[in-house]
This record gives C-alpha cells, sequence and structure tokens, in this order.
C-alpha cells in the first residue's frame, strides 16, 4: 500500500513539475483557468511566465531542469525517511 501511495505521489508531482516547463501541451481546461484561477492557465509554461522581463528568462530551462533535480532529489530523501530500513542479513563468519 506504501509502494503504491508513494507512486501516485512522485507520479503527481512529475506531472506538476511538467506543467511548470514549456513541454505541456494538453489543454485540459478551459482558457479562464484552472478552478477559475487565471494564473492556471491551460497552456502550462508558467516558469516562463513568471520570469518573464527578468534577466533569468534566457535560462528559465536550467532553472526548470536545476528545479526538477532538487524537488525530485528531496522526494527520494523523504522517500527514505519514511520506509523502513530493511536489517541485512547477517555475516556468517567461519
Amino acid at each position: 500500500m506504501r509502494r503504491i501511495l508513494m507512486l501516485v505521489v512522485v507520479t503527481v508531482l512529475a506531472l506538476v513539475l511538467f506543467y511548470l516547463s514549456h513541454f505541456w501541451f494538453l489543454s485540459l481546461w478551459d482558457r479562464a483557468g484552472l478552478f477559475g484561477q487565471e494564473a492556471l492557465r491551460p497552456q502550462g509554461d508558467l516558469l516562463s511566465r513568471w520570469l518573464r522581463g527578468t534577466q533569468a528568462a534566457p535560462f528559465d530551462l536550467v532553472i526548470w531542469a536545476i528545479g526538477c533535480f532538487v524537488i525530485l532529489s528531496g522526494a527520494q530523501k523523504l522517500h527514505d525517511l519514511l520506509s523502513p530500513s530493511t536489517p541485512s542479513e547477517p555475516s556468517e563468519d567461519p
């Protein structure tokens, strides 16, 4: 059960990161935005929109990749902390 829960959490996290990038190609909701929030537009690419007009705008893909690495690494650390450690097999001494 815990394994399925962690797979669902990682899948949702990956979808959110995918939505933040400019690789999002799905229009799953209308132009008014998700739940009526105009900031959550159906085209995705929120990171580019947030960085528009700043000096970091040309580096949106690099910032997205670094952010994905940090967030997924944090999720892995959280999984390692929450999952029970398996005892190692006792070594047989001659």
